[in-house]
């Protein structure tokens, strides 16, 4: 199913790295930068959720809550987390309801072979849980930048 800017941003309901409980629905009144991502300790993860963690301050200010997910378990998200000193949680999607629901579980290629697995993208999601924008083309490094950009207009 594909999400489209303007649809109610399905429910999640999913444990986080310290085995809590978190549903969209705690976030109302709440905007969200809800984020996908494939791997825990990849690279291009690391550096994705590295510049959220380096902007979190100010993403705070413009009002909003980040969560990552992926597919890794609740021990490798929490080893993410100290490591990089994350301050926002993530999701263990071990069974990939929350890709599933989002839509973001599909075919990849990558050096010739192609896969299936998640693929990188962000909704930021308004107080009301409408889904506000949708960013496919996620530039890992730069993102919250990215995020911010988007958001100013």
């Amino acid at each position: 199913m594909k999400l489209n800017i303007g649809d109610k941003a399905p429910d999640i309901i999913g444990k986080d790295q310290n085995g809590n409980t978190i549903s969209l629905k705690d976030f109302i009144n709440h905007k969200v930068i809800l984020y996908f991502y494939p791997k825990d300790s990849t690279p291009g993860c690391t550096a994705e959720a590295c510049s959220l963690r380096d902007n979190y301050d100010a993403l705070m200010k413009k009002g909003f809550k980040v969560i990552g997910v992926s597919c890794d378990n609740e021990v490798s998200h929490k080893k993410f987390i100290e490591k990089y000193n994350l301050p926002f949680p993530l999701i263990a999607d071990t069974d990939k309801k929350v890709v599933n629901d989002f839509g973001v579980w599909g075919e990849k290629k990558f050096m010739g072979k192609t896969y299936f697995g998640v693929l990188r993208t962000t909704f930021v999601i308004s107080e009301a849980g409408i889904i506000d924008e949708i960013i496919e083309k996620v530039e890992t490094k730069n993102h919250a930048q990215q995020i911010l950009d988007i958001i100013k207009k």
